[in-house]
């Protein structure tokens, strides 16, 4: 039986814009064990639900891809939200930039399946508008623009706990702003003002995570003021976001490329977080591209 122990039903709830990878998604979702369902209707969800408290599934893990634009989607929504009582929930939206849905729906010749009479870009338009109420309850928003599908799966995999959703965390992710800002970041730190490793021929071909770069960029007086003032900044922040009832927070630190001061710093910042006992993914999203 794929449950964790002693745990009540959790339900991730997969939505977001078309082409956005949804199908993705549910199979890292099905890889990890839970019982999955493509384009749930959001009339069988209360069956469902109340098939799987009764033990029929045999899993208390459900991930379910569902339709926002289904007029029916808010009021599911709503239901689910008012069984948090007794179930754990997560509402995951998944973004994506227009230019890259251009791309992704001319590879595979598809009309958009809001307004397939319009253009595409009008149809992105129509969509987000319609979807913006959807966007606005989500517990987690991931910005799919820049993620190949096995980067995809593997930051669902980092990022959502099976057993213990409910309990706050913090996700790191350093990208370069020449690759373009991650649209999920609740707050973006910018780290372009470090020593870059970049200009010395030794370090340019390794990373952040090399020892000898994160030496460079940490141990030294500029970086160790930004953290003098970033200490006392997170020890205000963290405590009031968990008071506000807010279940996680995305952190994303860009320098120019995303190779060198972004992942030293978030590196750092994950140790950070593990010696204060709060749980914190991390993910580079842009480590691997060329220097």
């Amino acid at each position: 039986m794929n449950t964790c122990p002693n745990s009540r039903l959790h339900i991730s709830v997969i939505t977001g814009l078309a082409g956005s990878g949804k199908t993705t998604a549910l199979n890292a979702f099905e890889e990890k064990g839970f019982y999955c369902v493509d384009n749930l209707p959001s009339f069988l969800l209360d069956t469902l639900v109340k098939k799987t408290q009764e033990g029929e599934l045999h899993n208390n893990r459900l991930a379910l891809v569902m339709d926002a634009r289904d007029p029916a989607f808010l009021r599911s929504a709503s239901i689910l939200t008012n069984l948090q009582q007794e179930i754990s929930l997560e509402i995951i939206f998944l973004d994506t930039q227009d230019d890259v849905l251009l791309r992704r729906f001319s590879q595979h010749r598809r009309s958009h399946p809001v307004t397939p009479e319009h253009s595409l870009r009008k149809s992105f338009a129509s969509e987000r508008k319609l979807l913006a109420p959807i966007r606005e309850k989500a517990t987690t928003v991931i910005d799919t623009s820049h993620l190949t599908p096995h980067e995809l799966r593997r930051r669902l995999h980092l990022s959502f706990d099976d057993c213990q959703p409910e309990i706050f965390k913090v996700n790191l992710l350093s990208f370069g702003f020449k690759h373009g800002i991650p649209h999920e970041s609740d707050l973006i730190w910018d780290v372009r003002f470090l020593p870059n490793p970049h200009y010395d021929a030794e370090l340019k071909p390794l990373t952040g995570i090399d020892p000898a770069v994160a030496k460079y960029v940490l141990e030294n007086d500029i970086t160790r003021q930004f953290f003098s003032r970033l200490d006392p900044l997170l020890e205000f922040l963290i405590p009031n976001y968990i008071n506000e009832g807010k279940v996680q927070l995305t952190i994303s630190i860009g320098c120019t490329g995303g190779r060198h001061r972004s992942v030293a710093v978030a590196e750092h910042l994950h140790t950070y977080f593990s010696k204060r006992k709060i749980k914190a993914t991390l993910c580079h999203r842009d480590i691997d591209r060329g220097p």
